[in-house]
């Protein structure tokens, strides 16, 4: 990772128009990152092969066959990991009785502290992608998390059972917290919203196909086969990624042309451009924290990732609600409730079609107009306006509709309609991040999956308990006037965002 920035003076900075240096977190006008535009100033300083866009061996120049192959691998072991955080809710009951124990905590927690692993793990994985690369961290989590999703069937108590969660998620999480630097170190940007769409879906899909999954699982063979069912995927997907996965970080690859020209030359002078003069335990210290800093000191950071985790929260929470609603309202067995996960589902699937074609429409067409794009493009009110609102007008049917006890259809009716909201809104805010933050596209995702995950770890713990003092109808009521109380912030980013992004006071090192 360059630190560059370190040689910057206030007059460099001024001159940079605030872009996205290595060491500033000040997202570029055009959105560009740095990483494709650097010039080497002397010979031994090592780039791409020129021309530039013809050297065979930058990521930005694969086969479409190349890239897609890895973009697929990696958006399937981002559908897999969150599948396993919500298959086990239909053996839940099973598992408590298993268990011996009657704690509707721990019947939520054990669900929810996967999600948990989800906010934590990204503060290790992301600055650990931006220093060893990609494909090393995605091998290696895989492994991980495969061994504990195997861990979780043999659990004998329930200390066992949320410890190995836990642990599950912290590794599974890399694939989601890394696989959007994998998509922007080799993606053009007017081609990076169908990859982040497709790349995206999993992990809204994953948590309502896993109740479906584990519904019919449990009914057959108990809660202990959810875990190794599951694992035997795991394992295909794990086995295809150590063999079609190749290195995409710029940095890592220049570095290792650099060593091999060192090595067949003997000049010891041969220096990646993006090399750094810190060691990688002074890298690692350094970029630990990044996340946080993006999230506490980057405007358009904390804005939309409070709004994506406020979302992301809620949904977790209606999740942990659809197994007693639709068991105990309307009478459904364990794989009857599971299915009521497919409405979202469908929803999300609708959602993914609609942001998959407007995102990259819009880019294009101020390019091919002459006009300049900006990270904003990636938020039109085509986009924002029917994703936020969708998202609390389905909870407002979803709720009202099983507190009176209306046909089971109109509920799903209403998770059908925030599914489609969701995935609008977390697929143009990861879009828009990217775009932003090119060069931190990890660190960027990982400041979101930490908050993300957090609030889809907590949030639920109060879910049952909001629906007892309030009841269904204005219990998703008061989550829905929450979320529409946000809904404007991607509205107002849209259209002034690019001054924030240029507001001197945002301008963080990093």
């Amino acid at each position: 990772m360059s630190n560059r920035g370190d040689d910057l003076t206030e007059e460099d900075e001024e001159k940079c128009g605030f872009d996205l240096s290595s060491e500033t977190l000040a997202p570029s006008h055009e959105s560009r990152s740095s990483l494709e535009k650097v010039q080497p100033r002397n010979p031994f300083e090592v780039w791409w092969n020129e021309p530039e866009n013809q050297d065979a061996t930058n990521p930005m120049n694969w086969p479409p066959a190349k890239k897609w192959t890895n973009i697929l691998t990696i958006s399937a072991i981002s559908f897999l990991v969150p599948l396993v955080s919500s298959m086990l809710a239909p053996g839940v009951d099973l598992l408590m009785e298993d268990f011996r124990t009657s704690s509707e905590t721990f019947a939520t927690f054990v669900v929810s502290i996967f999600v948990l692993g989800f906010a934590l793990g990204p503060m290790l994985l992301a600055p650990l992608s931006e220093i060893y690369g990609r494909v090393i961290i995605y091998n290696i989590t895989n492994v991980l998390f495969l061994l504990f999703t195997i861990l979780c069937g043999f659990s004998q108590n329930q200390s066992m059972l949320l410890a190995f969660r836990f642990l599950s998620g912290f590794a599974g999480v890399a694939t989601i917290t890394v696989g959007s630097g994998t998509i922007a170190d080799m993606m053009p940007r007017e081609e990076r919203g169908k990859a982040i769409s497709i790349w995206s879906v999993g992990t809204i899909l994953g948590p309502m196909v896993g109740p479906i999954i584990g519904g019919y699982v449990a009914e057959a063979a108990g809660w202990r086969w959810i875990f190794w069912a599951i694992s035997i995927a795991i394992a295909v997907v794990t086995i295809v990624a150590f063999a079609v996965l190749r290195e995409t970080y710029a940095v890592v690859l220049l570095e290792r042309k650099a060593a091999r020209l060192r090595h067949e030359t003997g000049d010891q002078r041969y220096r990646s451009k993006l090399a750094s003069d810190l060691t990688p335990t002074q890298l690692f210290k350094h970029s630990i924290f990044r996340p946080i800093r993006m999230l506490t000191r980057c405007p358009i950071v904390t804005i939309m990732c409070t709004y994506v985790a406020i979302l992301y929260g809620t949904l977790y929470l209606l999740f942990s609600t659809y197994s007693f609603v639709f068991s105990e309202v309307y009478g459904f067995s364990a794989s009857g409730t599971g299915l009521v996960f497919l409405a979202g589902g469908f929803g999300t699937l609708v959602g993914l079609f609609y942001v998959g074609n407007f995102s990259d429409r819009t880019l294009k067409k101020r390019a091919a107009a002459g006009k300049r794009v900006t990270p904003e493009d990636r938020l039109p009110l085509v986009i924002t306006l029917p994703g936020s609102l969708t998202f609390p007008i389905g909870l407002f049917i979803y709720g009202w509709s099983a507190q009176v006890q209306a046909h089971w259809i109109v509920p799903q009716i209403g998770t059908a309609i925030t599914g489609f909201g969701s995935i609008l809104i977390f697929i143009g805010v990861q879009t828009y991040l990217v775009d932003a933050f090119t060069e931190y596209a990890a660190s960027v995702i990982g400041a979101n999956a930490l908050l993300r995950g957090t609030a889809g770890a907590l949030i639920p713990l109060g879910g049952l308990g909001l629906y007892d003092r309030l009841g269904l109808g204005w219990g998703n009521s008061l989550l829905g006037f929450v979320a529409l109380s946000f809904a404007p912030l991607p509205w107002i980013l849209g259209a002034y965002g690019h001054r924030l992004r240029e507001w001197k006071l945002g301008q963080v090192k990093l």
